[in-house]
């Protein structure tokens, strides 16, 4: 950890932004996902939950701050049972899910106001969404969400570190031809978090969970009600 979290506002919290810089970003945040282990981390949580719960049913998951819901459609290739509800409050972003096949349901919405009343989910994922908030909005994040899955809410997010902020410089300076890919995904990195400021958020809400590091800098985090 080489300084505190940095609150600085990324480009993707700026919900005026509407128009085809949010579509340059999803397709390069695929990319980074892919290979800089969005996917596999979120991959490492289920398979935990699958092999303690042995699911063979339909699983029922909410993505919420989806973004294009790339990690879990590109996993529904190999677990064809997932059910995929997407919320993203950017109606750019739910525009640009409209042509996506593998979504069950695409809701433009603020989580935080909870749209879902009386329906609920095996699971809940959460990927690069919890470092956009500080810690007070992040409990209330996992108090209302908590009541919405039956089994266990899987968060995909950033550890913060010198190294990871370094590299992440460096392929987006050589690489992204985005500049709200160039702008965000380095304080983003400065946003992740320490272990130990996850647990302390985890462990004040009494919540057992599951947390590890994977690539590249990344947390897995499997929460079980």
């Amino acid at each position: 950890m080489f300084l505190k979290r940095s609150f600085k506002p990324e480009m993707t919290d700026d919900f005026s932004i509407a128009d085809e810089r949010i579509d340059h970003a999803l397709n390069e945040l695929k990319i980074i996902n892919k290979f800089l282990g969005g996917v596999s981390t979120t991959k490492a949580a289920l398979d935990i939950f699958l092999k303690r719960n042995h699911t063979v049913g339909e699983l029922k998951i909410l993505d919420i701050g989806s973004g294009s819901s790339d990690i879990l459609i590109s996993l529904r290739r190999k677990y064809k049972n997932l059910e995929i509800t997407s919320i993203d409050i950017n109606k750019r972003t739910s525009l640009f899910l409209k042509n996506t096949q593998d979504i069950k349901f695409i809701i433009c919405g603020n989580i935080k106001l909870i749209p879902f009343k009386d329906f609920k989910f095996d699971l809940i994922h959460a990927s690069l969404f919890l470092h956009h908030f500080r810690e007070e909005e992040i409990k209330n994040i996992f108090k209302n969400i908590f009541p919405l899955c039956r089994h266990a809410i899987i968060v995909n997010d950033l550890r913060r570190s010198i190294l990871a902020l370094l590299g992440i410089k460096l392929i987006t300076t050589l690489f992204s031809q985005s500049d709200m890919v160039k702008n965000d995904a380095p304080l983003s990195v400065k946003r992740g978090f320490t272990k130990t400021e996850l647990k302390t958020i985890l462990d004040s809400l009494g919540y057992d969970y599951i947390i590890k590091r994977k690539w590249a800098f990344r947390w897995s985090l499997l929460i079980y009600k």
